[in-house]
């Protein structure tokens, strides 16, 4: 990842516009930014790192918006990043989250974060989001760095590496954590002694159960249970055993009680048997006898039924012939009923039967039919002639519509070019109107700015009074402390003998003649001896008070720069009286602008009526073409209309229409044609008659009746013969059933035997049967608690088998729980997973900061990676596996990190945040880091030192890689010739490049 512009706009202590050109500092390979503390060195960074990932690093972007406060209300804060990654160029625009003032009234109005993201691609900027969570995403995909990794990698924090170099093993693990993703290791930790506690519980759950069941093996077996696990199954084997062969006892005893009561009940059962056999045949022998006279009754029933049959032979004959006859008399009135019809027709006279022969009456007929097949012909003449009729009361109507409509387009033509004229007229003036606008806004832009200065030259008088005010206090403390300073230097000058003999005593030499005497050593006078520290005192506070007298008169001077420089800009002008031109110029601008609205209502207003007039004469020109149109077709109509009405008038003749002809003549003729097919049904009916007679009485004579009479005498309705036919059967089923009764063998055989006596059978079966039901009570209870005991044997076995699963995985899960905890025996080191993973990282990042730390100690120090626990790692056996110790070649000697001098820790620290940015970039698998920040740490080292550091960094520029060096160190000045100062002003800050 390579830097290249970055333009920061009221940002932190930016109040303007200000532009870093990496590309020019990355120029040499190693670059200086430098400033005076608070300046906003470190402002620099933080905008970086707010473009890449709309967040300021630290404490810093916690407590408040990142807007400058030196900027206006109304300046937009922003931050605009151009850089490269892995060949694509990207382009990142964020502005903060900030109040700006409200347009109108007083108050603020909440900004929200806003950002566009742009890339380079076919020589042109496209773009890629304006999202915040989609550009947080797109970068974190570009450099596969968090924000905390990103600050530890590429702007080197020293102090915190610093701290991180004497920091505890568990210090050291939530800095490398934050930086190496590791969290996954911690959570496996975790997981693990979930499932070890898990499993545990599993285990203690599956021997309760395996108890659980051993217990009820006991209730069941009415034994007690052994206390140790591995008893139970030999155990609950034997018990299951034991109860079987006493449930097969029990059977045995059980078979031979049932025996007995079978036999007993078989005794019971043909004893009631041969009482009932005994009893049917006394039954029976009653019964034939009651039958027996009967028989001639049966007799006479055959014999009815026998006349029955022969006359339903002879009847459907006779009911034929009635049937015959009803319909010849149907026919002959039926034609009595259509000649009479018949005889009102023209041509035709009130004759008899015998004057109207058939085939006059299809003659007749057949004319009809032939004449409306003529007339149904000139039907669709008749339908036409009834729309004609409808399509000129149309024509009419729509001619009258027509006029109607062409009267008001005629209107509204007339009454809209008047309209259009005003329009045309009120628009012009409106134009010219709202054509000063743009002047009007100059004019109100320069008035504000000369209220805006009036305003500041009038705040600025009231500072320059303050200012005076000070400066003048601070004149008279500079003269009194100078009065002051002199006053003590001229009394000491005057009692400086004094001063000097007070040091005398008595056998030493005088400081000034060197005698050893000392006969009249000088006194000092009543204000007393003023010693050498007050004067240096009373000398320091006069220096004081002149400089605060200096920089009261320079602000003084400041001030007055100002003001003159506000009064130049307001021209000279009150701030009443340039407010009353802003008043004047906004009410010209705001006339403009209304202006400007109404003239755009106004080209609406003239474009619709516009489209009105040329609508109207258009639909006026519609409208006359349609009249001429609509009255040629009624013309056309109404001559169409009067041919086919003379045309109908002809066909109808005296009929009333068309219709009425055509249904008058279709009734007669469907009439003629009735009263032909009556005659021809009453000759087929006649014929009819005759032949069922003739069959009738054949059949009669057949049947062995002497006359019609007797088959009406003998015949019987289905009911009665199914009744006699029911009667019969009855009769005759009744018969064999007895008969096949006495014939029955066995009883035969029952009726020579001695009658049986049931109660005493019955009570020799009930002691048999209670006998029997208590041993088969016994036997079932032996057999179910068998059976129970077979199956809790069979849950006992495979609990127990479960349970050994459970036992293997949870001692797997605990020797792993242990192992990763550091709890283990098998953990020789006692260090956790986690921190296991994090020390081959450490081992890689000491690794990678020998390289560098050898050289800058001049091959003194190296640092060194071990698992031991370091001071305050706590007590726990899983603590430390963090440890770092310093390696002095000189003296051989391990030393802890905390006691390196401050140079001597600054370079280690350095050579640490390289190592770790190195490693962490390749762990994340990011882009290549090609611009690099150091910040601070430069003042605590020596000359030969800050040389050999600087001799690293230099040597991070191969591959093309730029360093920028963060310091106030003044030698740094001249060693780096590509610099960014940092400015601060009391307006905000500013940067200027140089190299």
């Amino acid at each position: 990842m390579r830097l290249h512009t970055l333009t920061v706009q009221a940002f932190g202590p930016f109040a303007g516009t200000e532009k870093v050109d990496f590309d020019r500092l990355s120029a040499g390979g190693l670059f200086l930014i430098h400033g005076p503390t608070g300046a906003g060195k470190t402002t620099v960074l933080d905008a970086v790192c707010f473009a890449l990932y709309g967040s300021v690093p630290g404490a810093r972007g916690k407590d408040r918006s990142p807007k400058s406060d030196h900027a206006p209300l109304d300046a937009e804060p922003r931050v605009v990043l151009e850089f490269t990654v892995q060949g694509r160029r990207i382009w990142i625009e964020r502005k903060p989250r900030w109040d700006r003032p409200k347009k109108r009234g007083t108050g603020t109005v909440s900004q929200n974060t806003k950002v566009v993201v742009k890339e380079f691609t076919g020589g042109r900027w496209e773009g890629v989001t304006t999202r915040p969570d989609e550009a947080g995403q797109f970068v974190n995909d570009l450099l596969g760095l968090t924000l905390a990794q990103f600050c530890q990698t590429v702007m080197l924090p020293q102090g915190d590496f610093a701290r991180f170099l004497r920091a505890k093993s568990e210090e050291r693990r939530e800095s490398l954590e934050r930086i190496f993703n590791t969290r996954l290791f911690r959570d496996v930790e975790t997981w693990l002694g979930a499932h070890a506690r898990r499993l545990e519980h599993e285990v203690r759950t599956a021997n309760a159960q395996v108890r659980a069941v051993a217990d009820r093996i006991a209730e069941v077996g009415r034994s007690r249970a052994p206390e140790p696990p591995e008893e139970l199954s030999a155990w609950a084997a034997e018990l299951a055993s034991v109860t079987a062969a006493t449930a097969h006892d029990a059977g045995q005893v059980a078979g031979e009680f049932t025996g007995a009561r079978e036999e007993a009940q078989r005794a019971l059962s043909e004893g009631r048997e041969l009482r009932v056999r005994q009893e049917r045949l006394a039954d029976a022998r009653r019964r034939r006898a009651q039958l027996a006279e009967h028989t001639a009754w049966r007799a006479a029933i055959d014999a009815q039924l026998d006349d029955a049959g022969r006359a339903e032979s002879v009847l459907p004959f006779l009911r034929a012939r009635d049937n015959r006859r009803t319909e010849l008399d149907k026919a002959e009135l039926a034609v009595a009923d259509h000649l009479a019809l018949v005889g009102g027709l023209p041509g035709f006279s009130a004759r008899s039967e015998a004057a109207v022969p058939r085939e006059e009456l299809g003659a007749a007929e057949q004319e009809r039919r032939d004449e409306l097949a003529r007339l149904d012909a000139l039907r669709a003449d008749a339908e036409r002639r009834r729309s004609l009729g409808r399509s000129v009361t149309a024509f009419t109507g729509r001619l009258d519509e027509i006029a109607a409509q062409l009267e008001r387009q005629r209107a509204l033509a007339a009454s809209l070019p008047p309209r259009v004229e005003a329009l045309t007229a009120e628009l012009r003036r409106l134009h010219e109107q709202a054509g000063q606008e743009g002047a009007a806004e100059t004019a109100l832009a320069a008035a504000r700015r000369r209220l805006d200065a009036a305003a500041e030259y009038e705040r600025l008088g009231r500072e320059l009074a303050e200012a005076q005010e000070r400066y003048r206090g601070a004149v008279d403390g500079a003269q009194a402390a100078r009065d002051r300073a002199l006053d003590l230097r001229e009394r000491r000058i005057t009692h400086m003998a004094a001063e000097l003999a007070s040091g005398l005593a008595d056998g030493e030499p005088c400081a000034v003649c060197g005698s050893l005497e000392h006969p009249s050593p000088a006194r000092p006078s009543g204000e007393g001896l003023v010693s050498a520290e007050e004067e240096r005192r009373a000398q320091a506070a006069a220096d004081t008070a002149a400089s605060r007298r200096t920089e009261a008169e320079n602000a003084v001077v400041a001030l007055r720069e100002r003001r003159a420089a506000a009064r130049e800009r307001a021209e000279d002008a009150t701030a009443d009286t340039v407010r009353q031109e802003v008043e004047a110029h906004t009410a010209a601008l705001a006339e403009a602008r209304a202006a400007a609205g109404e003239a755009r209502r106004v080209e609406e207003e003239l474009e619709r009526v516009t489209g009105d007039l040329e609508r109207a004469r258009t639909r006026e020109g519609e409208l006359t073409r349609q009249e001429a149109q609509v009255g040629a077709d009624r013309d056309n109509a109404v001559r169409e209309h009067g041919r086919l009405t003379a045309l109908l008038d002809r066909a109808r003749g005296d009929d009333a229409g068309l219709d009425e002809r055509i249904a008058r003549l279709g009734g007669e003729a469907d009439l003629l044609r009735a009263a032909a097919e009556a005659a021809v049904n009453r000759d087929r009916a006649a014929d009819e008659l005759r032949t069922a007679v003739a069959e009738a009485e054949r059949q009669r004579a057949d049947a062995r009746f002497a006359d019609e009479a007797g088959v009406w005498e003998a015949a019987l309705d289905e009911e009665r013969r199914r009744a006699l036919r029911e009667r019969a059967r009855s009769f005759d089923g009744a018969l064999a059933a007895v008969e096949a009764s006495l014939a029955d063998p066995e009883l035969t055989a029952a009726g020579e035997l001695p009658a049986p006596d049931p109660e005493e059978l019955a009570a020799a079966a009930r002691t048999a049967s209670e006998a029997a039901d208590r041993a088969v009570a016994w036997r079932s209870m032996l057999e179910e608690r068998a059976r129970r005991l077979a199956s809790l044997r069979e849950e006992l076995g495979l609990r127990l088998r479960d349970c050994e699963p459970a036992l293997r995985r949870y001692a797997v899960a605990e020797g792993l729980r242990g192992l990763t905890a550091g709890t283990s025996s098998d953990n020789a080191d006692n260090v956790r997973l986690s921190a296991y993973v994090l020390a081959a990282r450490l081992e890689q990042v000491v690794a990678a900061a020998n390289d560098r730390l050898v050289t800058m100690s001049d091959g003194r120090y190296e640092l060194r990676y071990t698992v031991d626990k370091a001071a305050g790692d706590g007590r726990a056996r899983s603590a430390g596996g963090l440890g770092m110790r310093v390696v002095d070649a000189w003296t051989g000697v391990e030393r802890d990190p905390a006691t390196l001098s401050g140079g001597e820790t600054f370079f280690s620290s350095l050579a640490l945040a390289l190592g770790l940015g190195d490693v962490a970039s390749a762990e994340a698998g990011g882009a290549d880091i090609d611009t690099l920040f150091v910040d601070e740490g430069f003042g605590t080292l020596d000359e030969d030192t800050l040389e050999e550091v600087l001799d690293v960094l230099d040597r991070l520029r191969d591959g093309g890689r730029a360093v920028g060096v963060v310091s106030h160190v003044a030698d740094l000045r001249q060693r780096v010739s590509t610099r960014l100062r940092v400015v601060k002003t009391a307006a905000g800050s500013r940067v200027e490049h140089t190299g």
